[in-house]
């Protein structure tokens, strides 16, 4: 079995696995989603699994989710999302520039190398970071929320069907 197809088996055990309701479960995953793209690396889990307790959402969804910022997928997700931010924000930082500046900042994991981005890069990622949370928040709840509703009433059927037949 492939590494892709491995990894997607087991996320889609992470979903489906919890015996929650469908809401429940998509509101642990989209909490994550929200933390994954609009707050730093690092803080999205101290942020993810208060506010799933808060909000009555999945924890598991919630940690899991944070991941789509991960330590492979920050150095295409971070300069693209700073990018949008800086052109939101009217700036003319090049992609270029931005991929150099935050790859200092991974490299080093200072505060010092955080600061030297500047006011008006930082402002970018989280301008970038809140417009894909608004975008990808959403359309991972109802993702998530049909595809465990399509899975649980399929699950119901065979059972049925094997009551019937059994």
């Amino acid at each position: 079995m492939s590494w892709i197809r491995r990894q997607w088996q087991r996320l889609r055990e992470k979903i489906l696995g919890e015996k929650a309701s469908p809401e429940f479960i998509a509101r642990g995953w989209a909490i994550g989603m929200f933390y994954g793209c609009a707050i730093p690396f690092g803080f999205q889990l101290i942020l993810s699994i208060p506010t799933a307790i808060l909000l009555k959402g999945s924890k598991i969804g919630a940690t899991v989710a944070t991941f789509v910022t991960n330590h492979f997928t920050i150095f295409i997700i971070y300069p693209v999302q700073c990018w949008v931010g800086n052109r939101l924000l009217g700036g003319g930082f090049s992609y270029g520039a931005i991929s150099h500046a935050l790859h200092d900042v991974v490299k080093d994991q200072s505060w010092d190398s955080v600061l030297q981005l500047g006011e008006e890069l930082v402002a970018a990622f989280f301008v970038g970071g809140f417009l894909f949370a608004a975008v990808f928040t959403p359309l991972v709840y109802f993702g998530v929320l049909a595809y465990v509703r399509r899975h649980r009433a399929r699950v119901a059927a065979k059972h049925r069907e094997e009551k019937t037949n059994g």
